[in-house]
């Protein structure tokens, strides 16, 4: 593979992380609750932007949804600032131990989570739950 072939790979692969309608809805207070009221499914990742794991946990995720839109359709994708909202409600009603936690939750229960796991397999056996 030659240099402009990979580069052009590459530009395909940011247009595909940019698609539209794959967006992170970040959290405010009583967003959850709302969000699970009307039904939905929602991946919560509780995450720093300083820490080396969430970014990680972050790109599989981001690969995942890159692959099957089927994700964006079944759920929506928040993201909780651990530096503000760690020691919150929310954090506190889910016992949410550290940032670089991942959890599902529809209506009244949680599907399942990760936490400080950087398994693709595992984020995406999570994400799975979801679409069921």
């Amino acid at each position: 593979m030659n240099r402009r072939d990979l580069m052009i790979m590459g530009g395909a692969t940011l247009l595909l992380a940019g698609r539209a309608g794959a967006t992170n809805i970040d959290y405010t207070p009583g967003l959850v609750q709302q969000r699970l009221a009307a039904g939905e499914t929602l991946f919560v990742d509780f995450f720093a932007p300083w820490c080396s794991t969430c970014r990680t946990q972050e790109r599989h995720v981001e690969a995942i949804r890159a692959e099957n839109p089927a994700y964006d359709a079944a759920m929506s994708f928040i993201r909780v600032d651990w530096d503000t909202y760690g020691t919150g409600e929310l954090a506190q009603s889910l016992q949410i131990p550290r940032r670089s936690t991942l959890v599902l939750l529809r209506g009244e229960a949680e599907l399942g989570r990760i936490v400080a796991g950087t398994s693709r397999s595992a984020i995406q056996e999570l994400m799975d739950l979801g679409l069921g």
